[in-house]
């Protein structure tokens, strides 16, 4: 077992495919399969199932990826540490905000951190709230934006901000001149909604599993600009956080009648290494 073979463990698994594990490693993707085979065979076990041109892992693979991810984590982190005691790295900040505040919160704290700071480097990564708390575990990611609700206790949180989450209806709409609505009113009507794995879908489940409540899910998605095109042409009503349409003329924000705020927290991995460019971020974000 080496640390290539591991490489391609974690990359396979990630995207339970050969051909785009290749493309992430930068490798051929013969020489990732076979390194998967070799890895299986000095093992003596099933690593992958492959059935159908589809592949799955084994509880042998689930088993082995969780040490992988522990090792190539450490082995980061070693290099890194040992890089900044070297003054070989200027510093990288590497962080996964979701879209929605990535969008219409973090860009002016971003450029401020920049300008603070103008010889590290900044790594944005997009993604949902279950996808952040996983590279987070695996050291892919450093830093996470997270709703500090429910979250394992590997990760460990610093709040920062906390925001309401409204119902968002165009101009028109019934709800547009109520002072509140009720969640049985709000998941009356047809949705459009981010999907599965963000905390704007996470919340909606949530309340729905509390007031035991089923949702009219006309349209999912997780670009904002065509969620907001949908509400705002009459077609579904939905809910943002108060900031995504504080600037806009065409879409109204209403309050639940049961107001809603979300803790937003900035996560890394208990026990995990900082660099110092991370803990300078980390620090600016809890100043701010």
């Amino acid at each position: 077992m080496n640390l290539r073979q591991l490489q391609c463990l974690q990359a396979v698994a990630r995207h339970l495919n050969f051909t785009r594990a290749a493309e992430e490693l930068k490798m051929a993707q013969p020489a990732v399969s076979i390194a998967i085979q070799k890895l299986e065979h000095s093992l003596q076990l099933t690593l992958f199932n492959r059935q159908d041109k589809r592949i799955a892992l084994t509880a042998d693979g689930e088993r082995l990826l969780h040490h992988a991810d522990i090792i190539l984590a450490q082995l980061r982190d070693a290099e890194r540490e040992m890089a900044e005691l070297g003054g070989l790295e200027r510093g990288e900040v590497s962080i996964g905000i979701p879209s929605m505040l990535g969008s219409y919160y973090f860009p002016p704290l971003l450029m401020a951190f920049k300008h603070r700071y103008p010889n590290l480097k900044l790594s944005v990564v997009e993604a949902g709230t279950r996808a952040i708390q996983q590279m987070l575990f695996s050291g892919e990611l450093d830093l996470g934006i997270v709703v500090d609700h429910n979250l394992p206790p590997t990760l460990e949180t610093h709040g920062f901000h906390e925001e309401e989450m409204i119902v968002c209806v165009h101009q028109d709409h019934p709800f547009a001149g109520q002072p509140a609505i009720s969640f049985e009113d709000f998941f009356a009507e047809e949705l459009v909604l981010f999907k599965p794995g963000y905390f704007h879908r996470e919340f909606i489940d949530r309340i729905c599993t509390e007031h035991d409540l089923s949702p009219r899910i006309a349209f999912e998605t997780n670009l904002i600009p065509l969620t907001k095109s949908i509400v705002e042409n009459g077609f579904a009503i939905t809910t943002f956080l108060k900031m995504v349409i504080a600037d806009d003329s065409k879409l109204i924000a209403v309050p639940f009648a049961d107001p809603v705020r979300l803790k937003l927290a900035i996560a890394c991995k208990r026990g995990g290494y900082l660099s110092r460019a991370n803990r300078a971020f980390l620090d600016f974000m809890l100043a701010q």
